[in-house]
């Protein structure tokens, strides 16, 4: 229960919440820490705050204080990889990246906690890489006092399946390329997608074990990937060869290797004839000739996932279709653009 005193008479009673002070484009952070005790020097310095009055605090039984709420749903929000300090400011917590990785956010279970009346959780997108240290998300309870059941029912939501929010590490993969063309394999162009790949993987920090170049044959295909297989890689690459022309037989080779599981296109610009498919559980992953010429396409979206051990199938493919159209920005700025936020 609130009780409101003018403040003049507060002088000796300790703050129930922390007071705010914003001054625009200077300064927004706690003028005054909940327990700060009020006395004489502070009566202009609150009137010039908009504070003409100031609450104390009876709690019922059934009823918590700001703070205590938001622990409470920082606990439940907090999955694998996370870190949060028990101290709010302003009745907020902050969670943080225990590790570098990638975020996962359980997008349901998000929208039910915030469909719970006077909680809140925002994050950043799933999917996103992040560092150490990095902030992820953050809750509150919006009113200063409220019921502690909803605060424990969202608290409950959030928790399920592992909590809300988490940071998963990327596996150090070891990946095996193969390169297919008869223009490179017979040495009429220079390669120019290992580079490319070698990169993408290594900044993901996963290295490359082996970089085959064979012809457009679906026999050197198949042999090509029996090879990795047997190499104990735990991821192969495939480029080129994944167009609908003839001489375009990457994925039957990826067939005839044993794959037992295939999906061969993604609801993502550029990007479209990508795939994924799957041979005793390793993902092979067929990247198209626009990975030469695009600094980023479904790819990048589609790399991380599967380094923190998600299985891509059809649905994850066709759900990257709602943000999966990149703009051809004159200056690529990606990952900080719309391109793969949908997902």
């Amino acid at each position: 229960m609130l009780k409101k005193i003018r403040v003049e008479d507060a002088v000796g009673q300790r703050l129930s919440h922390d007071i705010t002070e914003i001054r625009p484009g200077e300064f927004k952070d706690a003028a005054f820490r909940k327990g700060h005790t009020v006395c004489d020097e502070d009566i202009c310095h609150l009137q010039k705050l908009g504070k003409n009055h100031l609450y104390l605090i009876d709690l019922e039984k059934d009823e918590i204080h700001e703070n205590q709420a938001a622990s409470i749903l920082a606990n439940g929000l907090a999955g694998e990889g996370i870190t949060w300090v028990d101290n709010p400011k302003e009745g907020k917590i902050c969670l943080y990246a225990e590790h570098d990785g990638l975020l996962v956010i359980n997008k349901a279970n998000l929208a039910a906690f915030n469909m719970v009346d006077e909680v809140m959780c925002a994050s950043l997108h799933s999917y996103t890489l992040v560092k150490k240290g990095q902030q992820v998300a953050a809750t509150r309870a919006i009113p200063l006092v409220m019921k502690r059941n909803p605060v424990e029912r969202a608290a409950a939501i959030a928790a399920q399946e592992g909590g809300t929010v988490s940071v998963h590490v990327l596996k150090d993969a070891k990946v095996g390329v193969i390169i297919t063309g008869n223009e490179v394999f017979n040495g009429l162009v220079d390669d120019k997608f290992a580079p490319i790949l070698k990169k993408k993987i290594t900044d993901l920090r996963s290295h490359i074990t082996r970089i085959e170049l064979v012809p457009d044959n679906t026999e050197l295909i198949q042999q090509a990937i029996e090879t990795h297989i047997q190499n104990n890689c735990d991821l192969i690459l495939l480029s080129g060869g994944m167009s609908v022309d003839p001489d375009d037989v990457t994925r039957k080779g990826i067939r005839n290797a044993g794959a037992t599981e295939m999906h061969y296109g993604a609801a993502a610009l550029p990007g479209a004839m990508f795939m994924v498919a799957y041979i005793n559980n390793i993902p092979l992953l067929g990247v198209p000739a626009c990975g030469l010429h695009h600094k980023v396409t479904v790819l990048d979206l589609i790399l991380p996932r599967i380094l923190i051990g998600e299985r891509i199938g059809k649905k994850e493919l066709a759900f990257i279709g709602h943000g999966g159209l990149c703009m051809d920005c004159p200056e690529c700025t990606h990952p900080h653009c719309p391109f793969g936020k949908g997902m």
